[in-house]
């Protein structure tokens, strides 16, 4: 299954509807395809998708939101989603979901979500109602008929009936009649932002362990101990540790965290799923994330079509994009708002990262006004407490 593009409406957090692409929307040419991947006719995915926007303008929420939508194909109960989140102080949300069925051919899954509201409990999620159109791959002629699709595309609809509520929970989508669920494989480290723990994956290869610190010669794991065994090359011998303190006492941040997101992206770059990561730069310099993305875009590694999704404040990571279609600028004004670079910054002859920090881009950077107050504060060198 292929995402292909995602609309939301009602989400409180967010400024009125927002869209999502996954499919390309510029003309593709053959020097700019291995960012792109084909799942079927003349529609291409974009490999990468970067969403940038400065302190609290939404970037994790547009993530989460991503990663929501991928466990509602997934046939998961909504309130066993921990991104479900995202939906707080919302009275009804509506998602429309497009997406590539190797079986069905090209989808769309309409859900309306609602909340129940019970004394002294948690908000409980339902689905309010529900379609599921579908359409084949031969009657996708064009970019501009991809998204369209009748009445006489209606595959199922969520009908109140006792034979669905035996059947079917009121917080699982009727996705799960396309016939299997976890037909999205994602890797999803937005609930690891904040954390930095050394994941056991068995021993991590070699190669990767010396890109990002050459002076170790090899990490094993013995899970008989649940230990984790470091060997230093100026070491005559192992050293042996146990615990998160103990690993960090010897391991650098970009090292636990470089070998945690290495291993998770090969894993989906032999899947061909999707990837998601907030704040990508966190512990790397900018050379380490560079190459994560520059594999996802090599087609001798991602050879099926992975999909790389994060956050970032490096705008200069931009520039290794030759595509405007894969970046969204992120902005928070009375609500967040999601818009495709590509509908924003018309000019080729401009690097994207300079567009960025010049401010060419509204609500890029941080304020002038906002720093020059903060500057008037700072310089009078005076902290007021606060009353106790």
């Amino acid at each position: 299954m292929r995402l292909l593009r995602i609309e939301a409406e009602g989400i409180f957090l967010f400024s009125g509807k927002v869209s999502i692409d996954f499919a390309a929307e510029q003309r593709v040419y053959p020097d700019n395809t291995a960012m792109l991947f084909n799942p079927f006719g003349n529609t291409y995915t974009n490999n990468v998708l970067s969403f940038v926007g400065i302190n609290a303008s939404g970037k994790t929420t547009s993530l989460k939101l991503i990663s929501f939508v991928m466990s509602l194909l997934n046939a998961e109960a909504i309130n066993t989603i921990p991104t479900k989140v995202i939906f707080e102080r919302s009275e009804e949300v509506l998602l429309r979901v497009y997406f590539y069925d190797e079986q069905k051919g090209v989808c769309l899954l309409e859900t309306s979500i609602g909340v129940t509201k019970e004394s002294g409990a948690a908000n409980r999620y339902i689905i309010l109602w529900e379609k599921l159109y579908t359409r084949r791959v031969s009657s996708v002629t064009s970019k501009a008929n991809l998204f369209k699709f009748t009445d006489e595309n209606l595959y199922k609809t969520r009908e109140v009936s006792q034979e669905q509520y035996v059947f079917l929970k009121d917080d699982v989508s009727i996705v799960i009649a396309l016939g299997k669920t976890g037909n999205i494989f994602c890797r999803d480290l937005t609930g690891w932002t904040d954390y930095n723990i050394l994941t056991s994956f068995g021993n991590f290869p070699v190669e990767l362990i010396q890109f990002l610190d050459p002076s170790i010669e090899y990490i094993q794991f013995n899970p008989n101990e649940t230990e984790v065994v470091v060997k230093f090359k100026k070491d005559s011998g192992p050293i042996a540790m146990r615990g998160i303190k103990d690993i960090s006492h010897y391991l650098s941040s970009g090292t636990i965290k470089g070998l945690n997101v290495f291993m998770h992206a090969w894993i989906v770059l032999i899947r061909g799923g999707y990837f998601i990561i907030d704040e990508i730069e966190n512990h790397f310099n900018k050379e380490i994330v560079a190459t994560l993305i520059r594999f996802f875009m090599d087609k001798r590694v991602n050879k099926s079509g992975a999909t790389l999704i994060y956050s970032t404040h490096y705008v200069e990571l931009l520039d290794e994009l030759d595509r405007n279609d894969g970046i969204y600028v992120i902005r928070n004004k009375d609500g967040i708002s999601i818009q495709k670079l590509h509908h924003i910054l018309k000019r080729n002859d401009i690097k994207k990262s300079d567009a960025f920090q010049s401010g060419m881009l509204d609500g890029t950077t941080p304020s002038y006004e906002a720093s020059m107050r903060l500057m008037k504060v700072l310089s009078t060198g005076i902290i007021t407490e606060g009353d106790e």
